[in-house]
């Protein structure tokens, strides 16, 4: 009974995540529109970074956070970096609720990436696990078709970098703790918008571009108060999204609290529905189903199979 109510709570702090984190993409889309990506991402960092001296303090360290391989950190960081950049130009283009649905294709690109990089064997039964929810992907996207949307790439791109994050997080866990990774990822974000925004800025607006484009290269400019508020409170939301998250999981047993993380969909297909007026369509459904189900089954092999590894251990 006792973990039963664990598992409840883990519930309850997953899904409380997924709302939390679909604040940052409905703010994400209010200032698609008014201002350039890097700058949104370097006032998110400067609230992000210093946050992250609190998780690190809050594992019971002090001082900065170090790293014996800081090349992967930094790696990592680009990753994380490029896959945030590309689901905000995404955000840009599409409606909040598609951009749930492909992002749900990300434990169908890790399931891949983990047996192309780590070695790790893919059984029959999980290739037609991946073979469905790539189905369901395409049905969501619609290469080829009148309705296909640029910002479709820029959502599977996004979600292909923060696979090959989870790939570099496997690795980097056996030396760095959460907060660590957490600090040089932050700090890679900041760097890089540093970095970057001469480049936008040369470049400049570009006439006629696809939302997702023009969202990149918008022109600078001074935030309201309001703005400026809401840019840095996106580091908060970040850290309260990542707290719950991490609640959950400490709570509640991971393949119980897993599949909750997909409870991102109708959440963001609410908001988009109540703010933007976005109706899914059937097709889009259809796609988000199979994704979903396939998610969910590959979950459950993957439970089954390290079940059965360790009744066979000698």
């Amino acid at each position: 009974m006792e973990q039963r109510e664990k598992n409840l709570l883990g519930i309850g702090f997953v899904v409380l995540g997924m709302l939390i984190f679909s604040l940052q993409d409905v703010a994400v889309k209010r200032f698609s529109g008014q201002y350039p990506i890097l700058e949104i991402v370097l006032f998110r960092s400067l609230t992000a970074l210093p946050v992250t001296l609190l998780f690190f303090r809050g594992e019971g360290r002090h001082g900065l956070p170090t790293t014996r391989r800081p090349l992967l950190e930094i790696i990592r960081g680009g990753f994380y970096f490029l896959s945030f950049t590309t689901y905000m130009m995404g955000v840009a283009a599409l409606p909040l609720g598609d951009m749930a649905a492909i992002r749900n294709s990300a434990p169908l690109m890790i399931t891949l990436l983990s047996a192309m990089f780590l070695g790790e064997g893919i059984s029959l039964p999980r290739w037609l696990g991946l073979l469905t929810g790539f189905v369901g992907v395409l049905l969501i996207v619609q290469p080829g078709t009148a309705t296909f949307n640029l910002g479709s790439v820029f959502a599977l791109i996004a979600t292909l970098f923060y696979a090959l994050n989870v790939i570099l997080t496997r690795k980097l866990h056996r030396t760095d703790s959460s907060a660590t990774m957490a600090f040089y990822s932050s700090l890679v974000y900041l760097g890089a918008s540093f970095l970057l925004a001469p480049l936008s800025m040369l470049v400049g607006e570009v006439p006629d571009a696809h939302p997702s484009i023009a969202f990149l290269f918008a022109p600078w400019r001074i935030p309201s108060p309001l703005d400026l508020l809401i840019m840095l409170g996106l580091g908060l939301v970040w850290a309260a999204g990542m707290y719950c998250i991490a609640r959950a999981y400490s709570l509640g047993q991971a393949p119980v609290v897993a599949p909750f993380e997909y409870s991102s969909l109708p959440i963001n297909i609410l908001w988009g529905m109540l703010l933007w007026h976005h109706l899914p369509t059937a097709i889009m459904l259809s796609g988000a189903t199979l994704t979903l189900l396939s998610g969910l089954y590959l979950i459950y092999r993957e439970r089954r199979e390290s079940m059965l590894k360790v009744e066979t251990k000698p």
